[in-house]
């Protein structure tokens, strides 16, 4: 597990419109398909790496918080899933379900998506507005397993939600997610 930090994107930098699979239903599933005209929340997540699994329940509590203010919010995992079978598309549903995600979670085979949002690592969080630009990207919060094992929060993410929901600018000061290296293919 090399430890990487996300790249940060500029803000202001449109949301890549993406088609991929949804393993639980079985359908395609676009970006445009899901996103709201408040918040759309892209997060790239994977069932094994310990960093997702640390903030697992504060991303549903998130989730569960925003949802109902009209944030939509999708999972993506672009994870190699022949060298980490534990990211295999079959395996997707039963761990969506047992962490309580009620999102889409959506599988990235070709890892083009991971590419056009320049994604690095597990967990990466990236917020765009109602117009689906970016204007936040990094990190949950600043808790990790081992290197900072403080409760989660979701402050980060949430402050960046509350500030689009009242109209106002999200703090430009932002910090990386950190956690597991995307698992490229060769």
């Amino acid at each position: 597990m090399a430890y990487t930090e996300s790249n940060m994107i500029p803000l202001g930098t449109p949301a890549p419109d993406f088609e991929l699979p949804e393993p639980a239903s079985g359908k395609n599933i676009r970006l445009q398909d899901i996103a709201s005209d408040k918040a759309t929340v892209v997060m790239f997540l994977c069932n094994h790496c310990p960093y997702v699994l640390y903030v697992n329940p504060e991303i549903v509590r998130v989730v569960a918080d925003y949802q109902p203010k009209g944030v939509a919010f999708v999972g993506i995992s672009s994870n190699d899933a022949v060298n980490y079978p534990e990211d295999a598309p079959d395996k997707m549903p039963a761990h969506a379900k047992e962490v309580g995600y009620t999102f889409p979670y959506l599988y990235d085979e070709n890892q083009a998506v991971a590419r056009m949002y320049d994604a690095a690592c597990t967990p990466d969080f990236y917020v765009f507005d109602g117009n689906r630009k970016l204007v936040y990207r990094g990190q949950l919060d600043s808790s990790r397993p081992k290197r900072n094992p403080i409760p989660s929060t979701g402050e980060d993410l949430r402050a960046a939600l509350d500030a689009v929901l009242a109209g106002e600018a999200v703090n430009p000061v932002q910090r990386p997610s950190g956690g597991c290296n995307i698992k490229w293919k060769g």
